[in-house]
């Protein structure tokens, strides 16, 4: 059957509400919040499970930094309104601390957080599993109308939330509540399709790891070529036969042949604004552009993306298959994300990749 007929969405509805029936997911009884443990290679990041109002989204107050594709969006969107809850959360990310002249979460109201999320975490939790990926995943239960009252009016004082991942599901939900209470003869701006399930991160906590590209081919230059044609745009140095890692922002490393080579920005290329500053719009507009042919990265079949969870090895294995050449970039910044949503700007395509993902079930917000 396809896996966009009418069918399938009906099914995933019927799905969750067996288990819902079964007992399977519990609804609780009384407001509560929850606390979303999630830990990786000995690191952990902490946030809290909660719902956020649609009109934020509508207002900037939770900024993008991606557009969504249409076909994506329309597919969450019928997934959505036809099951009536949304099944995965938002990763949104907030300040903890000032940055230039920025609003940010106060000392007082970050205590108020680290508060409430400390007295849930020293409970039991509500569960505490590993995944097949090695990450474990633990949730804590926010009861009681004090510490709720507590962790509202804290988070009531955050000026502004980011999307770090889930655009096309904070999208999709947007849309279904929009026409829900665009449908509804009595809208109050308080019912539960005007908010969306999301789990909220301070930034101290995150990591953006890097985000690869590989060229399928060298655009019909020799090794040689290549190597001065990057030239022109940074210092390389090298070749190696280990595996090079940039290490600081302005660096990438370069494979092709068997053989990596260190590249640093020349320093006449950098850029005070927030978008062209980035290492990938860096690597796009003096490199993978006017040398390698990649005009519009988005759609040009011979560039693909390596998240950097795959490690520098899949670049190796991509690029000697094809005899194309692998870039391994050093990872954007949380502090760059914000800048450029902050700036009403959009990202480079394929410009964060964030570990752990969230995981999809944990939590079900019906509206």
């Amino acid at each position: 059957m396809d896996t966009y007929a009418p069918e399938v969405y009906a099914k995933a509805r019927d799905l969750l509400r067996g288990r819902i029936a079964r007992g399977d997911y519990v609804r609780d009884p009384a407001p509560a919040y929850f606390v979303y443990s999630q830990t990786m290679d000995g690191r952990t990041q902490t946030g809290v499970v909660a719902t956020v109002a649609v009109d934020d989204y509508v207002s900037g107050a939770v900024a993008r930094h991606e557009n969504t594709r249409a076909d994506k969006e329309e597919d969450r969107v019928r997934h959505v309104g036809t099951v009536g809850a949304q099944t995965g959360p938002i990763f949104l990310a907030y300040r903890r601390s000032a940055a230039l002249s920025l609003p940010f979460f106060s000392a007082r109201k970050r205590a108020a957080v680290d508060a409430v999320v400390s007295a849930a975490t020293a409970e039991d939790p509500m569960c505490d599993f590993t995944s097949s990926d090695g990450v474990r995943h633990r949730v804590f239960a926010v009861r009681g109308a004090d510490r709720v009252a507590a962790l509202t009016a804290a988070f009531a004082a955050v000026p502004r939330t980011y999307i770090a991942d889930g655009h096309h599901r904070a999208a999709s939900a947007v849309r279904v509540g929009l026409e829900r209470r665009a449908a509804d003869p009595a809208p109050t701006g308080e019912k539960e399709y005007d908010y969306f399930l999301s789990v909220l991160f301070p930034d101290s906590e995150l990591r953006i790891m890097d985000y690869n590209r590989v060229v399928a081919d060298m655009n019909g230059l020799s090794p040689a070529e290549l190597l001065s044609a990057v030239g022109k745009a940074a210092t390389v140095s090298g070749p190696s036969r280990a595996q090079i890692r940039p290490s600081a922002k302005g660096e990438f490393s370069m494979y092709s042949g068997g053989e990596w080579r260190l590249c640093r920005f020349r320093p006449e290329f950098a850029s005070a604004d927030p978008v062209d500053g980035l290492d990938v719009s860096l690597l796009q507009n003096l490199v993978l552009g006017p040398v390698l042919g990649i005009g519009d990265p988005k759609t040009d079949p011979r560039i693909g993306f390596v998240g950097g969870i795959r490690g520098l090895g899949e670049l190796e294995r991509r690029a000697d298959a094809c005899g194309g050449v692998a870039f391994a970039m050093h990872p954007t910044s949380m502090a760059e994300l914000f800048a450029v949503a902050d700036a009403g700007r959009l990202m480079p395509p394929k410009s964060t990749w964030f570990e752990p993902k969230l995981r999809s079930g944990l939590f079900i917000h019906e509206i």
